[in-house]
C-alpha cells in the first residue's frame, strides 16, 4: 500500500485521562507513524472529537452548534497531534473544509496530493464541515477522494464484535467480515452512513486497538490484532 488513512479515535489519545492529550500516547503514534513515512508510505490522519465533545449527548442543545463544537474539537486534536509529528522529525499540514485563520489550510484535493509528494504527513481536520456527519463519515469521504489504498481504523476496542464486549463478556470479535455483514447486522465499527460509503466505493479497513504495541506498524502489514474489512 502506498497511501492509507489513518483514524484515531479521540478518546484513545486521551488514554487513561479519558479527556484531553496523553502526550505518551500521542509520541507512541507519531513513531509509529513516521516507520511508515520513512518506507515511503503517504498517510493521512482524521481524528475524532470525543476526548473534548461528544455533540450527540448535548439534548438541551441545538444539533448544528453541538456538531460545530465537535468539528472544532477535531482541530484542536490536529494541531496538539501534528505539532507531535513535527517534534518527531516529520512534515505536517493540517486541511479544514472551513477557514481557520491561519491555524489551517482550506481542504482541497488537489492540496492534499501536492503536500503527499512533498512527504508531509496531511491531517484531515474539522469533518465534512456540515453538521448530522461523524467524523467517520469524514473518514470514508476523505480516504475515497484522495484515492486512499485502506482505511486503518485505531479505536479504543480491538477490532468489530458481534456485540457490545463491555456489555456482553461473551461478545466474539470477528478476524475477518465484509462491509455488507457490517451493514446487515449493524455492527459498531462505523456508523451506517460511513459503512455504505465503504461498500460503495470499495474501501477497505483494518479494525484494532490504538494502545496494543505497534498496533498501526502492524495493520499495514497485515499481521495485527484486530478486524479486517473487506468489500
Amino acid at each position: 500500500m502506498s497511501r492509507v488513512l489513518l483514524k484515531l479515535s479521540g478518546e484513545a489519545l486521551a488514554g487513561d485521562k479519558k479527556s484531553g492529550f496523553d502526550e505518551a500516547v500521542c509520541v507512541r503514534v507519531a513513531k509509529q507513524v513516521k516507520k511508515l513515512v520513512d518506507d515511503g508510505v503517504q498517510v493521512g490522519i482524521v481524528i475524532g472529537g470525543g476526548n473534548f465533545w461528544r455533540g450527540r449527548s448535548s439534548e438541551n442543545m441545538d444539533r448544528s452548534k453541538a456538531d460545530q463544537i465537535g468539528m472544532l474539537a477535531t482541530v484542536m486534536n490536529c494541531i496538539y497531534v501534528s505539532e507531535v509529528f513535527r517534534n518527531q522529525g516529520m512534515k505536517t499540514n493540517i486541511l479544514t473544509p472551513f477557514e481557520v485563520g491561519s491555524f489551517t489550510k482550506l481542504y482541497s484535493k488537489d492540496r492534499a496530493n501536492k503536500y503527499f509528494e512533498k512527504n508531509m504527513v496531511v491531517f484531515f481536520a474539522g469533518g465534512t464541515g456540515h453538521p448530522y456527519f461523524s467524523t467517520d463519515t469524514a473518514t470514508v469521504l476523505r480516504a475515497v477522494e484522495i484515492e486512499s489504498d485502506m482505511i486503518l481504523l485505531a479505536k479504543a476496542v480491538d477490532g468489530i464484535y458481534n456485540d457490545d464486549p463491555k456489555r456482553n463478556p461473551d461478545a466474539t470479535r470477528y478476524d475477518q467480515v465484509s462491509i455488507q455483514e457490517v451493514i446487515d447486522k449493524q455492527l459498531a465499527a462505523m456508523d451506517l452512513t460511513a459503512s455504505i460509503m465503504c461498500m460503495e466505493n470499495k474501501m477497505p479497513m483494518r479494525v484494532f486497538a490504538l494502545d496494543e504495541e505497534d498496533s498501526i506498524v502492524k495493520a499495514m502489514s497485515g499481521s495485527f490484532n484486530g478486524t479486517t474489512v473487506t468489500v
